[in-house]
């Protein structure tokens, strides 16, 4: 080997700290647009982790981090061996379970239908009245669903008792819970969902379709073979985050919805952090079962991720 050959392949610090800088200058307008992200992350996401050392302490807001005892994984064990771990493990599985095989291909087969409405005026009519409920937040549709559902005045309960049929109590009923649940979710986020496709099959090459349709391709085939294939990786990337989310179904929807007749399959990890952590001012224990939540869903989407590059796709990373 001869010098020059050894000299370009030793490491030289200075130099390359001098070539970081001198790309970080080049690029400083891309850097500065990203800045903003970068420091909501750090501030809002990363630096407050730091607080999660409490889920091995007994926390005493008058002690501090560093003054409140450890006690090791006694929150943990406490999780673990609480007899309505299994019920709340349960309910919220299910609710996740209905929220992958029900509300995930919602959005999709909304897009797939507008993205062959001809009538560009009312695609946009019916695309604009869909993503409408996604602005709303979630006291005001649960607020709406009261008004349509309660026993007294309730919409539906009026048609019917006009028809002579008995009224339901909607909103304090375990039966009806769970569909009342996963309805309000397809209302509000449904819409959000089938823009992000949307998207993605507005880049389709149209000329992909020609061929298909010189060759008597009809419309089904066309979406089969051209529109879903083209837009995997978009669904692999928002299955893969959904994933991830299995024990993350939302606090505040459903705590709106839940009452003392709904309980038994309405309590989730969220409402439990709050009614048994945080209301009874439990830091340490509330901050163990967030931890929780947080590895399960990490590991999910790990696997997710490792599953969907075996596959072929790309992932998330």
């Amino acid at each position: 080997m001869n010098d020059t050959a050894i000299t370009s392949s030793v490491s030289v610090p200075g130099k390359r700290d001098s070539s970081l800088m001198r790309r970080i200058a080049k690029n400083r307008s891309i850097y500065l647009m990203i800045l903003p992200g970068f420091l909501y992350f750090a501030i809002f996401k990363y630096i407050p982790m730091s607080g999660l050392v409490i889920a091995l302490q007994d926390y005493q807001p008058y002690l501090g981090i560093t003054g409140s005892p450890w006690v090791g994984l006694k929150h943990f064990e406490r999780l673990f061996n609480d007899p309505m771990f299994f019920t709340i493990l349960r309910n919220t599985l299910f609710l996740f379970t209905m929220n992958l095989v029900i509300y995930f291909p919602v959005p999709i087969l909304i897009a797939v239908m507008l993205n062959e409405v001809r009538h560009h005026l009312f695609k946009r009519f019916v695309q604009t009245l869909i993503y409408i409920p996604h602005f709303m937040s979630w006291v005001i549709i649960v607020s709406i669903s009261f008004v349509m559902l309660s026993m007294d005045r309730g919409l539906i309960n009026e048609v019917f008792s006009m028809m002579g049929l008995e009224k339901i109590n909607f909103l304090m009923s375990n039966e009806w819970f769970r569909p009342m649940y996963i309805l309000q979710v397809i209302w509000r986020e449904a819409g959000w969902g089938t823009i992000i496709y949307l998207a993605a099959m507005a880049a389709i090459d149209p000329q992909l379709y020609e061929a298909s349709r010189m060759d008597g391709a009809n419309r089904f085939r066309q979406i089969w073979h051209i529109t879903l294939p083209s837009i995997r990786s978009v669904i692999v990337v928002l299955l893969i985050l959904k994933i991830g989310d299995v024990l993350e179904l939302g606090f505040e929807h459903i705590f709106l919805l839940l009452n003392s007749m709904n309980r038994e399959v309405a309590e989730i990890f969220d409402t439990y952090v709050y009614t048994a952590g945080l209301k009874q001012g439990q830091f340490s224990f509330s901050t163990a079962v967030g931890f929780f939540k947080s590895v399960v869903g990490l590991v999910l989407i790990m696997a997710a991720n490792w599953l969907a590059k075996k596959a072929g796709e790309e992932g998330v990373y």
